[in-house]
This record gives structure tokens, sequence and C-alpha cells, in this order.
């Protein structure tokens, strides 16, 4: 399903309401003239609450879904309509807001 590329600097949470960001964005692709983010690549949540025991806040998150006809460095890249997984509570990542101007599959 064709969806916006992410970059670093999207807002992208957990559905806690913590912020999530790439740790190494991918600099082969730039948007908006910031690094996509690939698929691969760990993502870190921050300023997560989690919610009531036993579910602990989510720390770090994994994209699983993304890009299936456009890559970098070898790499599919993130986009909003993929999936993502945070550890330890396997809630989802929510983007938010991302640059609008690429659209890929």
């Amino acid at each position: 399903m064709p969806g916006s590329l992410i970059q670093q600097g999207a807002t992208v949470m957990c559905v806690h309401g913590g912020q999530a960001m790439p740790t190494v964005p991918s600099p082969a692709v730039t948007l908006d003239g910031l690094p996509a983010a690939a698929i691969g690549d760990p993502w870190t949540v921050v300023g997560c609450p989690g919610v009531l025991p036993p579910v602990p806040p989510c720390v770090t998150a994994q994209w699983v879904v993304g890009t299936t006809r456009v890559t970098s460095d070898g790499q599919p890249l993130v986009i909003q309509t993929g999936e993502a997984i945070c550890t330890p509570a396997g809630t989802p990542l929510l983007p938010v807001l991302t640059q609008v101007r690429v659209t890929a599959t």
C-alpha cells in the first residue's frame, strides 16, 4: 500500500504518547533535506509513560513492514502505512506528522 516516506525529524509516537526516533537514518536518501529512515534500523522511544502493570513502557521499536519497491542501500524504507512493533510492550508506532511530497510502495 502506498504512503509517505518517513524521514528523521518526523513526528512518530508510540500508542502511549512516547516520541520515537530513528537511531541510524539512511543518508543516501533525503526528504526535505533530512535523511530517510530504513526499516532495518532500530528506533528509540523516549517519554513513554507505559500503562498500568504488567505492560512496561516502550523503549525501542523496529519497523517490520516498509516499502516494497523503493530501497536505500538495499534496505526498504519506512513508510507511513508500514508497521512497527515497540519493545517490550509489543504495541505499534504511529506516524503523526511526516513529509508529504514523496510517496512510495
